[in-house]
């Protein structure tokens, strides 16, 4: 079955967290934050399907480089001026990867940021991902001490990537 992305609505965000409760279970935020997250920034929220059912989710933001916002917060408000586009999370449930599904919402996400002339993806790999994010052009930023301390937050495999979009 093929897979497309569209842009998440909020009758969408049931679904939302039931995928993250079920494949983010020490890392679990409130249904209230994603719901913020798809309103400040609708373009860059979509969700995945497989015929009409949603599959996985993406959730990105404008926001500041090496400024990670903590899991489960509120963002209030986005940055005046962004210099990066922070890829919140990305989740594809298991029966459906290998399908090249996170590299196209990682094409999307990058085709926004530069109509929005920011020259950044940023993120923060949990699960031992990295390698995964790597094969889209993200590299691993060694944490100053207060980056460090934002990551503990988010377990003990984190680490900080940037995709640098202007090569």
């Amino acid at each position: 079955m093929e897979l497309h992305w569209r842009k998440a609505n909020s009758s969408d965000l049931q679904r939302i967290n039931e995928i993250a409760d079920r494949i983010h279970t020490g890392l679990p935020e409130r249904p209230e934050v994603f719901e913020e997250k798809v309103r400040l920034c609708p373009e860059a929220c979509l969700v995945l399907l497989a015929g009409d059912e949603i599959v996985g989710y993406g959730i990105s933001h404008p926001w500041k480089l090496h400024q990670i916002p903590p899991l489960d917060t509120f963002l209030e408000n986005l940055p005046p001026n962004p210099d990066c586009i922070y890829v919140h999370d990305v989740v594809v449930l298991p029966e459906f990867r290998g399908k090249l599904a996170v590299g196209m919402y990682i094409e999307v996400i990058a085709q926004l940021a530069k109509a929005m002339n920011i020259g950044s993806l940023a993120l923060v790999s949990v699960y031992d991902t990295d390698p995964l994010w790597s094969r889209f052009g993200f590299r691993v930023v060694p944490p100053d001490t207060t980056l460090s301390a934002k990551l503990q937050s988010y377990g003990e495999t984190a680490k900080y990537m940037i995709c640098d979009l202007i090569r």
